[in-house]
């Protein structure tokens, strides 16, 4: 990107996995497309929300046909996010149980190949709230070759008479997103809708499946 060094260029456009959360993946054409709910007061979990000092930050949603408890369960297991997020490569519990505050988790995604020969991030999430069945809120950072990033991402599940409607929120800090706030923006939007549209496709694939 003009006016970045090229460990700069290269670091802002590692930020393309970040976003599913961080992840970067396309979303199928035949995917609902999540909508931005527009300017809003910052979404919560436990009173608290993302970085009000963030530059970068996207907000978006889905209605999900499913149940609250089964779009729960998908987003949880942290551990099964490889099988239905493709640019997740690996997924750890630092801890055991049920997700809860405290809880901390490492995941890999892949980053493009070019400018630079591909490598990986490495993000570990710490859960700072959660309320069961309505929110989640975690933060950490990505790390990868000539990148650093903090994060914060939100997550509300609200259930309505025709189905579970997800609601995420997430900013991102540091020098390499700074340095183009529109370009990284646009990145963590993709991001978003990604997520959202793999976690719908998979609890309603799960739900018309019935019990697992």
């Amino acid at each position: 990107m003009p006016g970045i060094r090229r460990t700069g260029a290269r670091a802002a456009l590692f930020t393309v996995p970040l976003v599913i959360g961080l992840l970067g993946a396309t979303a199928s054409p035949a995917a609902a497309a999540p909508r931005s709910p527009g300017p809003a007061r910052s979404l919560t979990c436990g009173g608290v929300g993302v970085d009000p000092r963030a530059r970068v930050r996207h907000r978006a949603e889905i209605l999900v046909d499913a149940p609250l408890s089964t779009v729960w369960k998908v987003q949880t297991d942290i551990e099964g996010w490889p099988a239905w997020q493709t640019p997740v490569t690996s997924a750890e519990r630092l801890d055991h149980g049920p997700l809860r505050r405290g809880s901390v988790f490492r995941w890999t995604t892949p980053v493009p190949p070019h400018p630079a020969p591909a490598t990986s991030l490495e993000i570990t999430s710490t859960v700072e709230q959660l309320r069961r069945h309505s929110c989640i809120r975690w933060t950490g950072p990505a790390i990868g070759e000539g990148l650093h990033i903090d994060g914060v991402h939100v997550w509300n599940f609200t259930g309505t008479p025709r189905g579970v409607r997800v609601t995420t929120e997430e900013t991102h800090t540091g020098p390499q997103v700074d340095a183009d706030v529109p370009a990284a923006t646009a990145i963590l939007r993709r991001g978003l809708e990604a997520w959202l549209n793999d976690l719908k496709a998979t609890a309603e694939s799960r739900a018309h499946q019935g019990p697992r």
